[in-house]
């Protein structure tokens, strides 16, 4: 019950890292607010899940990219609950692109979610967080691709790499008012996106990892409640990687980006 008593807004959390996130935190006694894009049936599954588990946790549906719909969720938590404890800044998407294909329209959807996104939904946590005068914890999702500039992915790395520096940023706008702010970078991971780019990810991955493996998606679940845990109270500004050494090695499945790249091409 590391987590009791406190409230937690995951974005993204209708399935893959996001969803893990939510139900470790729910299973250490926080009530969960679960954010996803609206219609996005599998999020109400999220919300099920820990209910019939004891939990607590509710669906709220916005599309972040759009800081109107960002104010509009957390003026929604602020009458409704008062208060947030914990905000975990996890939506995001990949788009693949070749180098000399990428276009404008790409640029600007990633870095709108990834980006733009995890600033705005800080600027408006904090804001609950310093009003309540007990501070928070705010936890930024980036991503092993930041430091290895991983090949068709030049938008997807720039918003991760933005993320990281944005995170120390707010580390030391925001420390005045107990309020940290965190970030750590996931490696390969098994989430159903990747494998649904790639039927072999965890192979071919699982290859150049040192600890000769990929991740599975409940393996962020410890990160991620030491960060928003009082055990973790004089942390703030810091960035790890939870990635099995990838960073530190740095090598890469060419193969696999090649497929990742073509499957997920948008499909008729």
């Amino acid at each position: 019950m590391r987590l009791d008593k406190k409230i937690a807004l995951v974005t993204g959390a209708g399935k893959g890292i996001g969803k893990e996130i939510a139900l470790g935190f729910a299973a250490e006694g926080a009530f969960v607010i679960i954010n996803d894009l609206p219609g996005t049936v599998y999020s109400n599954d999220v919300v099920n899940e820990i209910t019939k588990k004891g939990g607590s946790a509710v669906l709220y549906e916005a599309d972040i990219s759009i800081v109107g719909n960002i104010r509009k969720m957390f003026g929604h938590i602020q009458e409704k609950y008062g208060q947030l404890d914990v905000l975990v800044n996890n939506a995001g998407i990949t788009g693949w692109s070749d180098f000399f294909n990428t276009d404008e329209a790409l640029f600007d959807k990633v870095m709108g979610l990834n980006l733009k996104g995890t600033l705005f939904c800080a600027i408006e946590a904090a804001k609950l967080m310093k009003q309540n005068g007990t501070g928070g914890s705010i936890i930024n999702i980036s991503s092993i691709c930041s430091v290895l500039s991983v090949k068709n992915l030049i938008c997807y790395s720039t918003s991760k790499g933005g993320i990281e520096a944005m995170s120390k940023q707010m580390a030391v706008e925001l420390a005045p008012y107990n309020i940290r702010v965190n970030t750590f970078g996931p490696g390969p991971i098994n989430t159903e996106r990747n494998l649904l780019e790639d039927p072999d990810y965890r192979q071919n991955w699982g290859r150049v990892v040192p600890m000769k493996r990929t991740g599975e998606p409940q393996e962020m679940i410890g990160p991620a409640i030491f960060l928003a845990s009082d055990e973790s109270s004089y942390v703030t500004g810091q960035l790890f990687y939870v990635d099995g050494g990838w960073s530190v090695q740095g090598k890469f499945a060419e193969d696999s980006l090649d497929s990742q790249l073509q499957n997920s091409a948008p499909k008729d």
